[in-house]
């Protein structure tokens, strides 16, 4: 692969988690550059107007603290994402963030819910299971990765700390585990390896038995 293939290959990875943590962080500027409160277009379960919270949450932030403890997380995730996944990243960030988004205005309580987490672990569930079903040395890798740096992620998608929306949590790791499931096809495969066959392989018949090639005065009888 020459250099300029390299380049371009490294825009695509990267492009995406740039936008996109440049994107929370300009609207969390704008709320607090002009005294917004951009919480109501969260989430609020079971309503017609809380609706558009499932398109809307993962771009609003409450603090400082709660977007910076999404920005890592999502860049790391989302690049990830598009280098071993091109082939479906867009269709599991903007699908699974859509069923992230409505699972969790089906079964949350009755509060605003907003934040970028449900995105994270969306991404969370789906790189480490898809690394697991595949069983490709690299994914596991990741996923072994991505559990180390992020395992006690898992906790949180149980009601364990107030102020957290923990429904969100649970509802990006089932779709990303879902997702895992779908797209178990797709991206890195691992694939059974071809042996060329050799002439010493000529010598033995499909039993495995050994058959030496017949002399030439013998085919001419």
């Amino acid at each position: 692969m020459n250099d300029k293939n390299q380049l371009k290959i490294s825009k695509s990875i990267f492009l995406i988690p740039i936008v996109y943590v440049v994107a929370i962080w300009f609207i969390y500027w704008i709320e607090i550059s002009f005294n917004y409160n951009f919480n109501k277009f969260g989430v609020l379960p079971r309503t017609f107007v809380g609706f558009r919270g499932v398109f809307l949450t993962h771009f609003i932030h409450s603090n400082t603290s709660h977007l910076f403890n999404n920005s890592i997380p999502l860049f790391v995730l989302l690049s990830s994402l598009f280098y071993f996944y091109k082939d479906v990243s867009y269709k599991v960030l903007l699908f699974g963030g859509f069923f992230t988004g409505f699972l969790t205005w089906c079964i949350a309580r009755e509060s605003y819910h907003i934040g970028a987490s449900g995105i994270v672990y969306l991404l969370f569930s789906f790189v480490f299971f898809s690394g697991m079903i595949k069983k490709h040395y690299r994914l596991v890798s990741l996923s072994l990765i991505i559990i180390f740096l992020y395992g006690s992620m898992i906790w949180y998608v149980l009601p364990i700390k107030e102020g957290i929306s923990w429904e969100g949590h649970l509802s990006g790791f089932l779709v990303g585990l879902i997702f895992a499931i779908t797209y178990r096809k797709k991206g890195i495969v691992r694939e059974e390896h071809q042996f060329t066959e050799t002439e010493f392989d000529a010598l033995f018949d499909e039993n495995g038995n050994f058959s030496p090639p017949k002399a030439e005065e013998e085919l001419q009888e």
